[in-house]
């Protein structure tokens, strides 16, 4: 049977529709769903598909009669997916409240000029007409096997950071990880997702990044061999499945809806987390109303470091890498116009000298450009030093297989834009950054770069360099911040030099 909202109530339509022509008049309010029938038997197919999800019609593979039933017993209940209220437009997806990102369209379903968010539009789109669909039923069962398989042994502020991270879990309070780059944040959070699985909580793991989910997904995997692990990023083919510890872009997060017991929001100073309102929104839904947040960063944000310093913020430091030797301090080298330089086909000498050392010694280096344009430009130039010099950016079709090539010691050379400024460790290897004045390097972005170099313990060191037209603020920022790191974890006892 399917259904219209009129005087507040759900009533048959009696036209011959599919389910997805089903629409909501958009001027009246959804009705709040029955009361809940325990007596009626619910799928439990459609309980682990639906359940801590929002999801559109679309996005839902069973059919409209099957929803309507359980909906008619309380064990679903509708949302509208775009509300005004005191006279401002909401999306309940992703929040956006702002006019510019609502627009009109001719509605082939209510048959009207129809508002839909421009926001969210990637993940499918919410108009007025467009109902979201929630699981309000029990919550799936079955206890979960949490056994951690790790032979490793944590350092001492690992330690201490671990059981700040069990501690928050525990009392479902929040917490901040501000740990250096490479000291070891993944292994931190092994006891406390073990004590998480053991008491039966749901954890979601979130990265602004793809390439981070690709990275902590198998060694995760790995640790947790008894443990069903999703990893969720644009295209995953797992996305309809129901498990206790979810890896997740947080762009992911939209279709989640008071589903997870335990937040942990990874690179939390990365974009496009850092600047969007939205994901933060998306990642507070996707909490339930008793749960615990965990913050991990090596860049929090200017307002953190206060309140950190302050003692007003639950936080935890750790300064130092796991492996005990300082991190690597960027060095500054004037390279002149750059631009000017590349668009008459040439390498500025310093940086061509730079790369052919590299080729020379056999020893793997990222250089990083501020624009997909002028890398790919210039690619043609750097392989006639040498030709095992590839590209790769966000669109690039075969970007996955560029940075496992990388990996494996297949490629000795890649330019990249800052999407490899975080998530991907490659043992030995040498940085630079081009033109590090760009307003596209922040401090954070340029304090993972340099994070890159010596975060193994057989490779501890290594070269990082900004090639650079003019030092800024956040160059001088960013080499400052790991400096001062240093300087505390040699106080604390934390180096070995």
């Amino acid at each position: 049977m399917l259904f219209q909202i009129r005087d507040g109530k759900l009533v048959s339509n009696f036209l011959e529709k599919t389910s997805t022509d089903f629409h909501p008049i958009s001027s009246l309010t959804i009705p709040k769903p029955p009361l809940l029938q325990m007596n009626y038997p619910y799928s439990k197919e459609l309980q682990h598909f639906l359940a801590g999800r929002q999801l559109l019609l679309d996005e839902i593979p069973y059919s409209f009669s099957l929803l309507y039933e359980h909906y008619e017993n309380g064990y679903i209940q509708f949302q509208k997916g775009i509300e005004r209220k005191n006279n401002r437009l909401k999306c309940n997806r992703c929040g956006n409240s702002e006019e510019v990102f609502f627009a009109q369209f001719p509605c082939a379903r209510c048959h009207q000029q129809c508002l839909y968010c421009r926001h969210c539009i990637m993940m499918g789109r919410v108009t007025q007409c467009t109902p979201l669909v929630i699981w309000t039923g029990p919550e799936p069962t079955g206890k979960t096997e949490g056994k951690l398989n790790w032979s490793g042994q944590l350092s001492i502020p690992q330690q201490e950071a671990s059981e700040k991270i069990i501690k928050a879990i525990a009392e479902n309070d929040s917490l901040l990880v501000w740990a250096v780059c490479g000291a070891g944040k993944t292994e931190m959070l092994f006891q406390g997702i073990e004590y998480a699985l053991n008491h039966q909580k749901r954890i979601a793991i979130a990265t602004p990044r793809t390439d981070v989910v690709l990275e902590l997904t198998p060694r995760l995997k790995k640790v947790f061999p008894n443990t069903k692990i999703a990893a969720l990023y644009g295209g995953s083919e797992d996305r309809h499945i129901f498990s206790p510890l979810v890896i997740t872009t947080t762009h992911q997060l939209f279709r989640f809806y008071k589903a997870f017991d335990v937040m942990i929001i990874d690179e939390v100073d990365a974009f496009p987390y850092s600047v969007d309102e939205s994901l933060r929104y998306a990642a507070e839904k996707a909490r339930k109303e008793t749960s615990s947040q965990v913050y991990l960063t090596a860049t929090p944000e200017a307002k953190w470091q206060k309140q950190c310093k302050a003692r007003k913020l639950n936080h935890v430091i750790i300064p130092a890498r796991f492996h005990r030797k300082p991190v690597p301090i960027p060095r500054f080298e004037w390279c002149g116009n750059w631009k000017k330089q590349f668009e008459k086909n040439y390498v500025p000498g310093n940086i061509r000298q730079w790369v052919k050392k590299r080729v020379e010694i056999r020893k793997q280096a990222l250089l990083f450009f501020p624009k997909i344009e002028i890398m790919e430009n210039v690619l043609p130039i750097f392989r006639q030093i040498h030709p095992n010099i590839e590209s790769v950016h966000a669109e690039d079709e075969k970007r996955k297989e560029k940075v496992e090539a990388m990996r494996k010691r297949e490629i000795l050379i890649l330019l990249t834009t800052t999407i490899l400024e975080r998530g991907v460790t490659i043992p030995n290897i040498d940085v630079a950054v081009i033109g590090a004045e760009d307003d596209i390097f922040t401090e954070s972005a340029l304090v993972q770069i340099s994070g890159r170099v010596g975060r193994s313990s057989d490779y501890p060191s290594g070269d990082i360099v900004f090639f650079h037209y003019g030092k800024t603020k956040a160059m001088i920022a960013a080499r400052n911040q790991l400096i001062r790191m240093n300087e505390i974890a040699r106080k604390k006892g934390l180096l070995d030099v």
